[in-house]
């Protein structure tokens, strides 16, 4: 049902703008037409952003709202003051390939940020215009059919987004003008996009389909072992000290895969992951993802370096175990250690000061721990959140060290297109903060398909049986949820 208020005779959805608002808007459409004239032939960028009860569902909102294959965005960490930004619609898409696609990205939002008329920023972080989406794994992306849609780089800047952080929620609407553009036709337009939102609970998957869905790999474990064994024998010659190899494992279902509630309920188990849902088009990338890429918040860079992995125990004493022994495997603190180590030397050359712990602690998702250390970094230069993901991306807890052998070795290796599998997944705002997961625990839904993906570091120690049975762990994620 729509959300609406009523004043008087009239009613209203509860999410259009004031008078006053509007009018707001219309100043800074004005503004940014002008400047348009003056001869900026990319565009210039006009929003408002206005307040929104404190207890709006960000994500509800927008899959309840979302017009035909619109593009949208929800990015969620429940267990973070409730912290939730998304996004409907694309008023900008920035786009790019090869091997400088981070710092394209970051110089066009950069230029587009610089010139924009909106309203002062403040409150909380992800208020105001944003830039919502992400990156492929590698620097020419998917190439198969399923991965249309999510280019190398491909960063949209939403008609609307809406973003919520403990006892504050507001929305902003954005649109970017031309010389040529009617500024209250394009304020008209905002206006009412944002009357036409509604409110609806996130939908709940069918409890009991008439039909099972069918799990197949693309290739067989078998292949995957010997993906592994391989890769041993190339790093005790010498060749490299790590790679992580992934499998792809498909589901088919009888019906077309409902992403939003897909969403709903990996949001209400993996409360401590970044949860969230990338559509493009036809298809929906949907994860729960335990790995901070990169978070800039001023002149202050986290990082989280994640590598090495066990069960979880439903039985607290097993469980407690399962996480000591983890702590104490050679080969997981050795993997871990290369990952660590990697983000100190990215980060240093950047920062005035880098630290992190001496010992890795044990971070416990709903089904999964992991070895985790978190790292913090002083900023020397202004450097936005994108440029620093160009920086950091691949880590070796994703790619390998180094990373210009394993990097043509993953594919050959893996026989799988990854896709934004083990990409950057994230936004970034106005002032170049913004936040960037890495798309893992994650699956790609495209009508009755579904894929799923999941891999494991390959040190000198592995054993491909065991890295074969640490892939199943992680797949357990997302598989009961779509193989239902």
């Amino acid at each position: 049902m729509e959300r609406t208020t009523k004043t008087g005779s009239d009613s209203r959805s509860a999410f259009a703008l004031s008078t006053a608002d509007a009018e707001r808007l219309r100043t800074h459409v004005e503004a940014a037409v002008k400047e348009a004239r003056r001869g900026r032939e990319s565009g210039v960028l006009a929003a408002v952003t206005v307040p929104l009860p404190a207890a709006t569902d960000p994500s509800a909102v927008v899959v309840a709202s979302r017009q035909g294959e619109e593009p949208w965005f929800c990015f969620e960490q429940p267990e973070q003051d409730g912290a939730a930004l998304a996004a409907l619609g694309c008023a900008h898409l920035l786009e790019a390939s090869g091997p400088e696609r981070f710092e394209e990205t970051a110089r066009r939002w950069g230029s587009l940020a610089r010139s924009a008329h909106c309203d002062a920023p403040g409150g909380e972080k992800a208020t105001g215009p944003v830039a919502v989406g992400g990156f492929g794994f590698s620097d020419d992306g998917g190439k198969a059919p399923h991965w249309i849609g999510f280019a190398p780089a491909s960063l949209v800047l939403p008609e609307l987004s809406i973003s919520r952080r403990g006892a504050e929620s507001s929305m902003t609407l954005s649109a970017v003008v031309g010389a040529d553009d009617d500024p209250r036709q394009v304020t008209d337009s905002l206006c009412a996009r944002a009357a036409s939102l509604r409110y609806r609970p996130l939908p709940l998957l069918d409890p009991d389909p008439s039909q099972q869905s069918r799990v197949v790999g693309t290739m067989p474990p078998e292949h995957y072992e010997e993906a592994v064994a391989h890769a041993v024998g190339r790093i005790q010659a010498g060749e490299l000290e790590k790679i992580v190899l992934a499998r792809e494992v498909q589901i088919h279902a009888a019906q077309p895969f409902q992403a939003a509630a897909i969403l709903g309920v990996v949001r209400e188990a993996f409360g401590g992951c970044h949860v969230f849902a990338v559509g493009r088009g036809e298809q929906t990338l949907v994860a729960a993802s335990p790995e901070l890429l990169v978070r800039r918040e001023g002149m202050r860079a986290t990082t989280l370096a994640l590598a090495g992995s066990t069960r979880r125990s439903a039985d607290p004493a097993v469980d407690s175990h399962l996480g000591e022994q983890l702590l104490r495997s050679a080969k997981d603190r050795e993997e871990q250690q290369i990952v660590v180590r990697r983000i100190v030397q990215q980060l240093q050359p950047l920062s005035v000061w880098v630290t992190a712990p001496d010992e890795p602690v044990i971070a416990q998702m709903a089904n999964i721990q992991h070895l985790a250390t978190p790292i913090r970094a002083q900023l020397r230069d202004q450097i936005s959140v994108i440029e620093l993901v160009g920086q950091l991306h691949p880590t070796p807890a994703v790619g390998g060290e180094p990373h210009d052998v394993a990097g043509p070795l993953i594919p050959a290796l893996e026989g799988l297109d990854r896709g934004w599998y083990a990409g950057p997944v994230g936004w970034t705002d106005l002032n170049g903060d913004g936040e960037f997961c890495v798309a893992l625990r994650c699956a790609l839904l495209g009508g009755e398909v579904a894929r799923c993906y999941a891999g494991v570091g390959v040190v000198s120690g592995s054993d491909p049986a065991a890295e074969l049975a640490e892939t199943e762990v992680k797949l357990a994620a997302l598989l009961p949820v779509l193989a239902s």
